[in-house]
């Protein structure tokens, strides 16, 4: 399936996503990312379109209820959190390993230069 038709049934199957005529609407390109990542966990079978749905519903509900005021503006926070819930709950990854990696993305983060693309390197996993 190319990423156009997986968008659009994704797309199809999710309808809270951000979208315009063309297919979803991303403000950040981390957003993007992040969807792409969803598209490719549910292509390799990890979890179905309803799983997702339940699972991002169940993140809306907690995020509301710890004061988010549901502007639309964290939709792809809520989406992050989602995707980092069933990839521990599936076992793909444990929150353990996710939290490792966002410690060293943000260890990379910090000595990019802005402009340039961030590349993890084996020291970014250490303190």
């Amino acid at each position: 399936m190319t990423d156009l038709a997986a968008a659009k049934v994704a797309a199809d199957a999710l309808p809270d996503l951000p979208r315009d005529d063309d297919g979803p609407v991303f403000r950040e390109p981390w957003e993007a990312h992040a969807f792409a990542m969803a598209l490719t966990l549910h292509d390799r079978g990890l979890f179905t379109w309803p799983e997702w749905a339940a699972t991002l519903a169940e993140e809306i509900k907690r995020a509301q209820a710890a004061g988010d005021a549901d502007l639309g503006d964290t939709y792809y926070r809520h989406w992050l959190a989602t995707l980092e819930t069933l990839v521990d709950r599936k076992g793909a990854a444990s929150t353990l390993m996710l939290d490792r990696y966002r410690h060293a993305w943000d260890h990379a983060a910090n000595r990019t230069p802005h402009g340039t693309p961030i590349v993890l390197q084996p020291q970014d996993f250490h303190d």
